[in-house]
């Protein structure tokens, strides 16, 4: 695109926005950082947080928003707010009910209104203001193409909204699997509200423009659903790291092996066979070397399966922390510990903290399929090794070497060219590529 020409201006649809904290937040918010240089100028439409039901808050967020870049913010209608109300845990649910173990009677009632009443989400309410916002907007401005964020699922339906009334190139990005979350059938669908929210993920996926996933394991799962869907329609773009958040490293005890662990830990995180590796390598090394960081939501459950151990003393608990202090974390760690939950269709899952570990250029001890999407680019960058759940020798010798390698000094090295392709950067202008492909061209333009 000529530097000279005024920028194009895309629409984004976005519930989680600043000040929500949680890996959620991150994806568009570098995106639309980045996306003047590509010459696309973002206009944001979120929810006012006065009406939103975050599950995490991160103030210091804000100061990552241009105060260029206009932001829209609507009113919603949010049954999660009077959740928070009747629930003992006064909490919004996180991702995979992390923050609830074993779900008490209004839990799992609440569970089964959300899954039945709320089709596809709870957070439907919040699409008729983006809607009247969206109509103002189109009276003052030409966008070029709209976006629309998901989770929530819900915000596919304003795209879908947009595409049949106006005709706007769309382009649906799913952060994650719809119907076939891993925590789905923990929302007590009756058999009338699958086939209602079956019938939604199947007209966003054959009407959007473009659909944008994060990893290869979702393409292949949403392409399974439609044979209307042609492969070339759906573009990987996973999630990445910006590299100016990774410009001051905390200094690497000496004293210490820290490994960190950052992000929600649910109960459907096998680490059983970590915590047997790290009983054994314990006993090779001086009592107190080796210690275990976990930044961010741990279920109880799993809370409880580590105070209940003989390694309780080695670990530490930080709870949920803003972006840059975990990142703090991350870049003053010895090596950092990536858990894929035990669950179907696994494979596919790549964290946004993936990335961001990758940046860090630390070791990387993986716990999850060995063959999944994760794993393939762990091998692919030399930048750690993921082991089956079960495999607890493996784990050990693997905690061993690493450990060894940090007493002499050694630094591992990792694959720098493979890993720049997941700068925050690299992928917007993916993103640029792509919004190019599927608006119309204005006459004279190359």
């Amino acid at each position: 695109m000529d530097p000279a020409s005024p920028a194009r201006k895309v629409l984004i649809i976005t519930y989680y926005w600043p000040p929500s904290g949680g890996a959620g937040v991150q994806r568009w918010l570098k995106f639309v950082k980045y996306l003047p240089e590509t010459g696309y100028e973002a206009i944001v439409i979120t929810v006012d947080p006065a009406y939103a039901s975050y599950a995490q808050i991160d103030q210091t967020l804000q100061a990552e928003v241009n105060e260029n870049v206009r932001v829209i913010r609507t009113k919603s209608f949010e049954p999660y707010n009077l959740y928070k109300k009747v629930s003992k845990s006064r909490e919004v649910p996180y991702g995979g009910f992390a923050n609830e173990s074993k779900p008490s009677f209004i839990q799992r009632f609440s569970r089964f209104i959300r899954g039945n009443m709320f089709i596809p989400d709870p957070r439907k309410g919040w699409n008729k203001y983006v809607l009247k916002a969206v109509n103002e907007l189109l009276k003052t401005e030409k966008i070029e193409a709209v976006i629309t964020s998901s989770p929530p699922h819900s915000t596919q339906l304003i795209g879908l909204e947009i595409e049949k009334k106006y005709g706007i190139p769309w382009i649906a990005d799913l952060r994650d699997p719809w119907t076939d979350i891993y925590y789905y059938d923990s929302l007590y669908h009756l058999p009338f509200a699958k086939r209602k929210d079956a019938s939604y993920e199947l007209q966003v996926l054959e009407n959007a423009d473009a659909i944008l996933v994060v990893s290869p394991s979702i393409k292949r799962n949403f392409l399974a659903k439609s044979g209307k869907l042609k492969a070339e329609k759906i573009y990987i773009i996973p999630n990445g790291f910006d590299n100016e958040d990774f410009a001051s490293p905390k200094p690497v005890s000496t004293d210490k092996f820290e490994i960190v662990y950052t992000g929600t830990m649910a109960d459907s995180y096998n680490i059983t066979s970590f915590l047997e590796a790290l009983e054994t390598v314990s006993t090779h090394f001086s009592p107190g070397i080796i210690k275990v960081r976990i930044v961010g939501i741990v279920a109880p459950g799993i809370m409880n399966q580590i105070n209940n151990s003989r390694l309780s003393n080695l670990f530490e608990f930080k709870g949920y922390l803003n972006h840059s202090e975990a990142i703090d974390y991350m870049t003053g760690s010895s090596a950092l510990w990536l858990v894929i939950p035990e669950i179907k269709n696994n494979e596919g899952i790549l964290t946004g903290k993936l990335f961001e570990y990758l940046a860090t250029g630390k070791p990387i001890i993986g716990i999850g399929p060995v063959k999944g999407d994760a794993a393939e680019i762990l091998n692919r960058t030399a930048s750690g090794k993921m082991f089956e759940s079960h495999d607890a020798a493996g784990m050990a010798n693997e905690l061993k070497r690493l450990i060894e390698v940090w007493k002499n000094g050694t630094k591992i090295s990792n694959d720098i060219s493979k890993i720049k392709c997941y700068s925050r950067q690299s992928l917007t202008q993916e993103i640029a590529n792509l919004i190019a492909k599927i608006i119309p061209k204005t006459p004279g333009m190359n």
